[in-house]
């Protein structure tokens, strides 16, 4: 008995416990799922086959159909346009704040807070919230682009074909902001000041100092947020369902939501299945692009 209780008394066995619950986890509610996903995309699966086991092997022809489907080209646009645009569209926008909020001004601290409202809100009631100033016929942004006269007609921006993808991407931008500034702020706050101080009396310009100074020692911190932000941004459903729901006719659609769709609209489970490995695999692909590129920065 004392043999098996000294373990735990020197903290080695409740180091193995932690561990050991934290892979049971990780195996449980991550693995067993990507890998359960994985199965059924070499499967026909429906709605009452989806509790078995015992399913059609159909090989790749879920992979040939999802590929040969005339929207997915499409779609396939429009999710590279949406990740695109918000993950370039946060990064500059957060940067550009996180810069800002490194001056010494009075209420900077609390300013900074309340950019961070938006990102701590769920996404559907973002959703929700876009959805009332992007509505067409009594939304807010409407209401100011007419009183300035900048435009002549109320435009109709969630059911619009040429602009609902734009509106749900307007929207992710917003939310996507703060997360992307307090990252980049952490790495701002890591760069010496005496750097700076040189080479201003070198006779730097701001923008000299920028280029040469601050994007260089920021290189891990950018890869970071562009790696997240990828990632997140095809996790990104909520916004889609509380604003366009793909419409009209895919206009808006997006690979997770066209994934949701097919799975639990038409109950082509197996053909959902092989639109989320194609998402992890590009995931899996950004992540080792990142780790990469660190590695090659750690050893330099």
């Amino acid at each position: 008995m004392l043999n098996f209780t000294r373990p735990f008394r020197d903290g080695a066995g409740f180091d193995t416990i932690l561990v050991t619950l934290a892979l049971g986890y990780l195996v449980l509610f991550s693995g067993f799922p990507l890998v359960y996903n994985l199965v059924m995309s070499f499967q026909e699966v429906d709605l009452f086959s989806l509790g078995s086991f015992d399913r059609p092997y159909v090989g790749l022809d879920n992979y040939v159909d999802v590929l040969s489907r005339p929207e997915a080209w499409g779609i396939f646009l429009n999710t590279v346009k949406f990740v695109g645009i918000s993950v370039a569209a946060q990064l500059s926008i957060g940067f550009a704040l996180a810069m800002f909020f490194q001056q010494n001004f009075p209420g900077s601290t609390w300013l900074r807070g309340l950019f961070l409202a938006g990102w701590i809100m769920p996404a559907l009631v973002v959703g929700a919230v876009w959805s009332w100033i992007l509505a067409g016929d009594f939304g807010v942004l409407n209401h100011v682009l007419l009183s300035l006269g900048l435009t002549g007609e109320r435009i109709f921006w969630l059911s619009d074909p040429n602009v609902a993808l734009y509106s749900v991407i307007l929207a992710n931008i917003w939310l996507g902001v703060p997360f992307n500034m307090i990252l980049l702020s952490v790495g701002l706050a890591g760069i010496p000041e005496d750097t700076y101080e040189a080479a201003e009396m070198d006779g730097a310009n701001a923008i000299q100092r920028f280029f040469t100074i601050t994007l260089p020692m920021m290189r891990a911190q950018l890869g970071a947020v562009i790696s997240l932000g990828v990632i997140f941004t095809l996790q990104q459903f909520d916004l889609f369902a509380a604003l366009t729901q793909g419409g009209p006719s895919n206009a808006s659609n997006v690979f997770q939501y066209w994934s949701w769709q097919l799975s639990f609209q038409y109950y082509e489970i197996g053909v959902g299945s092989v639109i989320s490995v194609l998402m992890i695999l590009f995931v899996i692909f950004v992540a080792a692009v990142y780790v990469r590129s660190t590695r090659h920065e750690q050893l330099a």
